[in-house]
Parts: structure tokens; C-alpha cells; sequence
């Protein structure tokens, strides 16, 4: 009887070390080596490049298809919300300037054609997110 209580403790134990073993895990940031996000438009002279870890990640997999929204819807999405992006980063006093660093230069006579427009639109709704804000009141259909 001696031999199975003592069988059963260091079987016990044996399981119990193992079970409670702490892998060690990097951080998302030091693992997570995102490339950044270049909107551009060479015949326009026009580019952004977008660094915030994990829009890369949300565009190819949340993202709905370029070919999902017209180019005029979201040329009108993102007049809407470069103007608010736009408000918050001229009053870092009443908003993060660390989210509202730049003032974007979206020109509404521009068309600065679908694939930039599509990356933008897509940007905002990622910011949103991660941020927890809104930038207007209508709602994207989607995901």
C-alpha cells in the first residue's frame, strides 16, 4: 500500500510539474515584424505609409474586397473622415495627439484613384477599432 501512495505522489507530481510549466512567450511587438503599408499613387506624387502594427494583418484578412465599394463611395467615406481625422489632430489638448499625429492632405477635386482610396477608407476603420473612436455616424456594412 506504501508503494502505490508513493508511486501515486511522485506520478502526481511529475504530471503537476508539467502541467503547470510556463512557456515563455515573446510580446506580440517583438515577434509581430509587420511591414508597413504604402498608399500611393505615383502619377499623382502621392504617398502614405501606414506603421501602426496590425493594419497589415486586418487589411488581408477583416478587410472586405477592393472590388467591394465604388471608387465614389469611398472617395465621399473619406472626404467625411479626413475632415474629422483632420479636426482631432489640430486639438491635441482635447485629443491623443500620439493617435492624431499628422494632419492629412486629402484633396476632394483629386481622384486619387481606388487602390489609395480603399487603403485609406480601410485605415480609418482599423483606427477606429483599435482606438475605440468614432469618426462619423454612419455605420461601414461589413465586417
Amino acid at each position: 500500500m506504501k508503494n502505490i501512495i508513493y508511486t501515486f505522489l511522485v506520478v502526481s507530481l511529475f504530471i503537476f510539474s508539467c502541467g503547470t510549466q510556463q512557456n515563455t512567450v515573446a510580446s506580440a511587438d517583438e515577434t509581430q515584424k509587420e511591414e508597413p503599408v504604402r498608399i500611393a499613387n505615383d502619377s499623382l506624387e502621392y504617398e502614405v505609409i501606414i506603421i501602426d502594427i496590425g493594419f497589415n494583418t486586418y487589411l488581408n484578412t477583416i478587410a472586405r474586397p477592393m472590388s467591394f465599394y465604388s471608387n465614389e463611395f469611398l472617395r465621399t467615406r473619406n472626404n467625411y473622415y479626413v475632415i474629422e481625422w483632420n479636426s482631432r489632430a489640430r486639438n491635441p489638448s482635447r485629443f491623443n495627439p500620439n493617435i492624431y499625429e499628422n494632419i492629412i492632405d486629402y484633396q476632394t477635386h483629386i481622384d486619387y484613384g481606388l487602390e489609395v482610396n480603399y487603403k485609406l477608407f480601410w485605415y480609418f476603420q482599423f483606427a477606429q477599432r483599435k482606438y475605440n473612436m468614432r469618426l462619423g455616424s454612419f455605420r461601414v456594412i461589413g465586417p
